[in-house]
Order: C-alpha cells, then structure tokens, then sequence
C-alpha cells in the first residue's frame, strides 16, 4: 500500500543533533555524524579482503556488536568481557566457545522469517534462543580506545564488573548499544549494568543506575543513548515498567522521566530540531512518539508499526521516517510539525506496508533511502520525499542473512552480511554491484566511516579498512 500526501518542504535539515565534534573526522554515535548512515567528504575504498587494503586488523577482547565511535586520532569500543569469576553459590556451565560449539547456528536453528535479534546481532557464541539459563560468571563491561593509525590500545576502562541476570538470545551480546561523543566526553549504555560518563582518557566522570531490564523472551538490550544540548536521553523499553528518560550530561542527574505503554523495544532514538524547539523521537510497538527534548512532554505519536521495534527513525527534510519489520512491515514518514495524536490521519505524509527491515536500520542517501527487507539480502530503495519505490526487492548476491545497517559514502553503498561478506554498490536508481569483498569473521556490527577509512567490528576482530 502506498499513500501519497504533499509533503513539506523547507530548508534541507538532515543534521539531527547538537554534538560537538567535527564531521569531517568523526563517526561519533550510532549511524554516523547526521544519524543517517551517511559520511560526507569520505572515500573510503570499495574493494578488500583479509590480504588488500587492510590497514591493521586487531583482536578486541570480549564481545560487542556495536558500533565502534571516531573522535580524532581514537576509535573507542565498548565490550563486555567473560571472566573466570564464578557466582557465589552457581554450578558451572560451560562458557561462551563451549556453548557455541554444541549448539546450532541461528541460521540453522530457525527458518528466517523466525530469526529473532537486534540491532546488536553479533553471535556472541553463547546463550540459547532466550531459554538458556542465565550468565552465572563476573563480566567485565568496558569501553577501550584505540589508536585510529595503528590500531594499538591506549586505554581501557572497565566500568563496571557484574553478572547478567538474563542468559539473552544466541545472537545477542552483553555490549550492543554504541558509545555517543559531545567531542569531549563519551557516553556509554550498558543498560541493565547502568549508564556511564568518562572523559576523553576513559576516567569515569559519574554512573547512573536505571534499574533492571526484563526484555522479552530474555532477547537481551541493545538501545544506544541519544545526545543534544548537555542532555542524555535514555530509552528503557523492556516487559517491566518502560519508559524513557533525558540525564544531565555533565552530572548525570535526572532532569526528566516519561512512562511508556511500550514492550520491549530496541531501536535508538533521534534527537533533532525544528523550528527551535528540539524533538526526541523514538519508535515502539503501540506508538511512534515524539517528546519535547526540554520538559519530556509528548508533542506528537503514531500508531501503526509493527512488533520488536529496532531500526532507528531518520529524518528528511522537514519529515522523520520511521519502519519496523518484524511479523509485518510499516513505513511511516510523519512531517516534525505534526500535534497530538496523527494515527490514521491525512497528515502522514506516505505510507509504505510491503517491505521494511527487521533488524537493520535504514541508510539515507542523498535523497535516497535504502534497506533490507526483514534480515535477508534483499535490497529494496524508495524517494524519502514522496515514498515512490526505486529499486524494488532486489536480492543482494553474496549475501543472506543481515543485521549490520547499510552506510554510504562517495556515492557508494556499503551493505555487510552476517557471514563478513560486505556488497558494495553504486547509488542510483538500479542496483548495480561494484564489488564483493569477503572478511574471515561474522560481523552483526555496522559500520563506521571516517575520512577515507571504513571500520568494520567482527565477532572477534576490528578492521580499519584504507587503501594500501
């Protein structure tokens, strides 16, 4: 179904959050300078496998599935690392390479459609389909910079060392929400193990404890923080009491707090002004909504996505789009000028209902978006002004299960597969390959680009990708 409405058009606004860092040479939150996949002035080769344009490759202890964040001449990455530190009073269980050797893959265990996850992916190998029981050793949650030239550690800061309390599904990690920069401090979400503030050399500037987390199916978390204007927003979407929250950033005290009809949910929210006035806007099952940045009241909602809420809203112009794939597909593009309740109204701008990702989100490209329709390798595209259709269901070769988000820079468009397998593909209206590069590792995370550098987290490795 595709409904067509005028849509407004002012001055061009995909610049969504008051983050002090510079454009050119950072990447410093989830999706990128402009929360949109984008990278701006970058060139970024499109071709490489384990031998060519590798700059450096790295082993990262632990396991994460978010993204690593650029600042300058640092990447920093958060992970949670399994100790040897058993519970008091717990029977030992096998530890994470043991599980995985003696369980089925996600991709043999459950037919796609079925696949559960979200935007943290990332095979941890460990923890079964939420059914498992719980982690019963110490996990070290941390975040360590690196060296962007060399890749070699500068510091690391263990943050907190704690025993999760749900096992979490297969394909989940213990550190899937990514780090967020104001060009001076970093922000860190471990949810349920708590949010944290460190300065740019990882000493711990205050902690906040939200509380803990029952997601369902015990799928585990995996919301990233948002920025603007000194304030945190937090999202705390679970089968508990949800609801969202905005912290001080220089403090970490609690400036306000809004209750949430909401299940679990996963995605991230988007920070971003119009008209003077900023608006934090976040998905869920029962509603899209959109909450003043600077009191927490609700401005505007929408009903109509579907379940298991992950991919992040992006805006285009004056209009946010937002979409769900799982057990259903909803698009909605919902102009920043909308009051109250617009569900059913003849002020969304378009709909779309017949494909829309899962676990990824989407990239928006020079007018473009692009996704994936549930997790699988099939691409699809659409106008993000007027919802028109480009590429239609187009099936990625070399790719069949995803969950990293697409990223584009230098008229390219980067798409990575769960297996490391990573399609690059030329903008435009019809899906022309460029070329097909395999990595030795699975990657769940998505990718950063910085300069003329890409950086892609595997399961256990961290690549910087530059031209020899």
């Amino acid at each position: 179904m595709m409904k067509s409405l005028p849509v407004l058009v002012a001055l061009l606004g995909l610049a969504t959050s008051a983050i002090a860092a510079d454009r050119g040479e950072s990447w410093p939150r989830w999706r990128g300078p402009d929360a949109s996949g984008a990278a701006e002035n970058s060139a970024p080769p499109v071709s490489w496998s384990e031998t060519e344009n590798v700059r450096w490759k790295i082993e990262v202890p632990g396991a994460g599935s978010s993204t690593p964040i650029l600042l300058d001449d640092r990447v920093y990455v958060a992970t949670a690392i399994e100790t040897n530190r058993v519970k008091e009073g717990s029977q030992e269980i096998p530890n994470e390479t043991e599980q995985a050797d003696s369980r089925p893959s996600d991709s043999e265990a459950r037919p796609e459609g079925e696949r559960r996850g979200g935007r943290f992916g990332g095979r941890g190998g460990r923890r079964g389909f939420g059914r498992g029981p719980a982690p019963n050793k110490y996990y070290q949650f941390a975040v360590i910079a690196y060296d962007r030239k060399t890749g070699s550690e500068v510091w690391r800061s263990v943050l907190t060392e704690q025993v999760p309390h749900e096992s979490g599904h297969n394909t989940n990690t213990f550190a899937s929400s990514s780090p967020i920069t104001d060009g001076k401090h970093l922000f860190v979400s471990f949810g349920s193990r708590g949010v944290y503030a460190l300065d740019l050399q990882g000493n711990k500037q205050w902690e906040k404890d939200l509380g803990t987390m029952s997601t369902r199916a015990q799928f585990g978390e995996g919301s990233s923080p948002a920025l603007a204007n000194n304030t945190l927003v937090v999202p705390f979407d679970h089968e508990g009491e949800s609801f969202i929250v905005a912290l001080d950033a220089s403090s970490g005290d609690e400036r306000w707090r809004q209750s949430r009809d909401e299940p679990t949910t996963w995605a991230t929210p988007l920070i971003t002004e119009y008209n003077g006035r900023y608006q934090v806007i976040t998905n869920g099952t029962n509603r899209v909504r959109s909450y003043d940045l600077d009191s927490g009241d609700l401005i505007w909602e929408c009903a109509g996505q579907a379940q298991n809420p992950i991919p992040s809203p992006v805006r285009y112009k004056d209009n946010v789009i937002v979409m769900t794939g799982y057990r259903g597909y909803a698009i909605y593009s919902i102009p920043l000028s909308s009051k109250g309740d617009i569900s059913d109204s003849d002020q969304i701008a378009w709909i779309g209902d017949d494909a829309a990702p899962y676990v990824p989100s989407p990239l928006l490209y020079q007018g473009q978006l692009y996704f994936v329709k549930s997790n699988n390798g099939i691409l699809v595209s659409r106008d993000a002004e007027t919802g028109e259709v480009i590429i239609d269901e187009n099936r990625i070769n070399g790719i069949r299960s995803i969950y990293a988000s697409p990223v584009a820079a230098n008229g390219m468009v980067y798409l990575t597969g769960r297996d490391g397998t990573t399609v690059v593909i030329k903008h435009g209206k019809s899906m022309e390959i460029v070329a097909t590069n395999e990595l030795d590792s699975e990657i769940d995370a998505s990718a950063a680009i910085v300069g003329n550098e890409i950086y892609l987290r595997g399961k256990h490795h961290l690549y910087c990708i530059a031209k020899d």
